[in-house]
């Protein structure tokens, strides 16, 4: 074994012996040291990596107790002919995969995990990055964009972006659909997804992006009757930040409508409101409207948490060997279906199996 293979922190909190020990197990179970291979002396070891040699030692010394290499008189330190087995490094990885996007998905960085899973350290572990992939599906490119951002800010996956009108025609391709873990749309096209992507074995998530809060908070404050336009880049996105505003079900204001942050229809928009809440990308045009009659609120929405949380549970449950048998498509009801319940409760997924 080249003894440039292995290397300690002496700043980590994880104690080198355990380090240098896990390395050589994994060196050893991998097939990085052949079966009956001598390894380097301890003198040599602990030069090299500049420890200890005490510490090398009883390094040796743990690994012949679990049976990973055995001493031969004269000869030194050999790997072992049978070297005990340990889950197979697929499912060790689909274990970390799965704790590293339990963790995003609750805020924590890999640095967070890194004492416990010391081969999975980093901002972005090398064992997750670009390992699993999403499909999203929207009906333009700014929508599409404003997801992907989301998504890839909160969780250690790679989004394949697609617009709605060219997934029939990606679907019909053979083993198309394999890579996806998942598929991610807004509700409004949650339907069409779904048929088209049925039997491909590829779950759906309708994800919803709401107003933050802190619009909601500055909008409850106007004065009862206050008229409430929202725009943006284009009507979709408008209509999806609408509808955020529409289930916080605020009982002073009323929606007077929404359009593109382009024409004519801009124009009557602002001369019909009091506010218009509109995207950073249409800020600018709004606010050449407006004048000093109209006031405008920034609003660039966020992806619900509970959204979030939603696939990363999915992926999770996903990872490794995907069952085989077909589960009943199951769907969980949004919160916001009920009038009593907050914005906060405005997700939903539908789940179709294999």
């Amino acid at each position: 074994m080249n003894a440039m293979n292995l290397k300690v922190d002496g700043h980590s909190p994880i104690p080198i012996r355990l380090q240098l020990m896990e390395q050589l197990r994994h060196a050893i179970e991998g097939g990085g040291v052949p079966r009956d291979q001598a390894l380097p002396s301890i003198r040599e070891l602990a030069g090299f990596l500049g420890v200890n040699p005490n510490t090398v030692a009883r390094v040796i010394d743990d690994l012949k107790r679990l049976g990973y290499v055995e001493a031969r008189r004269g000869r030194g330190v050999f790997v072992a002919p049978a070297p005990p087995a340990r889950p197979s490094p697929h499912l060790r990885e689909a274990f970390l995969q799965d704790t590293v996007i339990r963790a995003a998905a609750l805020g924590m960085t890999a640095d967070d995990l890194s004492v416990g899973v010391l081969s999975f350290a980093g901002v972005r572990p090398a064992a997750i990055r670009g390992a699993v992939e999403v499909l999203l599906v929207e009906c333009s490119p700014p929508e599409l964009d404003f997801f992907a951002r989301q998504l890839e800010a909160h969780l250690p996956v790679r989004v394949e972006k697609m617009l709605l009108a060219e997934l029939t025609a990606v679907t019909r391709r053979p083993k198309q659909a394999g890579r996806w873990r998942a598929a991610v749309t807004s509700f409004c096209h949650l339907p069409q997804v779904e048929r088209l992507l049925k039997g491909k074995g590829v779950p759906v998530i309708a994800l919803l992006a709401e107003a933050h809060l802190e619009t909601l908070h500055r909008l409850a404050q106007f004065p009862s009757g206050t008229r409430v336009g929202v725009a943006s880049t284009t009507v979709e996105t408008a209509h999806n930040l609408e509808h955020s505003i529409a289930n916080a079900n605020l009982p002073n204001i009323a929606l007077v409508g929404v359009c593109p942050a382009e024409g004519a229809a801009l124009g009557r928009l602002v001369r019909r409101a009091d506010v218009i809440v509109c995207s950073t990308a249409a800020a600018e045009r709004v606010r050449g409207l407006a004048g000093s009659t109209v006031q405008v609120m920034i609003d660039d929405r966020a992806l619900d948490q509970r959204a979030i949380e939603m696939l990363a549970t999915l992926l999770v449950q996903q990872n490794g060997d995907r069952p085989t048998a077909a589960p009943a498509p199951r769907r969980l009801r949004s919160r916001r279906s009920s009038r009593n319940t907050s914005r906060q409760g405005a997700a939903r997924a539908t789940v179709l199996g294999k």
